[in-house]
């Protein structure tokens, strides 16, 4: 299967946000691993950016115009947008959308467009909140919407820490790279059929 990273980003700040695509790439290649660690799922990953020009207001940039892109370029392959707005409607605390083979957060652009920790914190633990609510509905778990809200919960108002991974894909207790939920509570079924 493939799962395709795609970094929204307006023409007018195309140039200016090149140091963000360039972590987003390296992100994606984390999830690749990640992904096969934590649910026992091989992706192929593809990463690229959707340039936007300015649109009036009645055809403004919205979730379901992301939709009809990811139908466009074909429903059986997991497209994840990182955008430059919220979704209008979410069931989650953390600023994303999930669907059936779909993803998108809004991305959350750092001050310093160098700041790495910025963006695993920000930007790359809510990546991994969406990817868990739809691996664990690949891998048919009863409460995929649930146990990751649940886990979220914990990092957000509990004593739970975000797991941390350096530039190696490995976990660490240095100064990480990459953040994502606490999958450890979670019972992952690998082979669901």
């Amino acid at each position: 299967m493939i799962l395709h990273f795609i970094f929204v980003v307006k023409e007018e700040d195309h140039e200016k946000r090149k140091s963000e695509f360039n972590y987003i790439q390296q992100m994606s290649q984390f999830f690749k691993v990640w992904i096969k660690e934590k649910f026992g799922k091989d992706f192929e990953i593809r990463c690229d950016e959707l340039i936007t020009k300015p649109r009036n207001l009645f055809q403004k940039l919205d979730t379901p115009t992301l939709i009809r892109d990811h139908e466009q370029r074909g429903k059986e392959i997991y497209h994840f947008y990182l955008c430059h707005f919220r979704p209008l409607w979410t069931d989650c605390t953390c600023e994303g959308y999930h669907s059936e083979n779909f993803g998108m957060i809004w991305w959350q652009s750092p001050k310093d467009p160098n700041d790495q920790l910025f963006m695993a914190e920000k930007n790359c633990t809510t990546v991994s909140h969406e990817i868990a609510h739809e691996l664990l509905r690949q891998l048919n778990h009863k409460r995929f919407v649930d146990s990751v809200h649940d886990i979220w919960t914990k990092h957000l108002f509990s004593d739970l820490y975000f797991e941390q991974y350096g530039s190696d894909f490995k976990k660490t207790d240095g100064k990480p790279q990459f953040l994502t939920i606490d999958t450890s509570s979670l019972t992952i079924n690998k082979n669901p059929h």
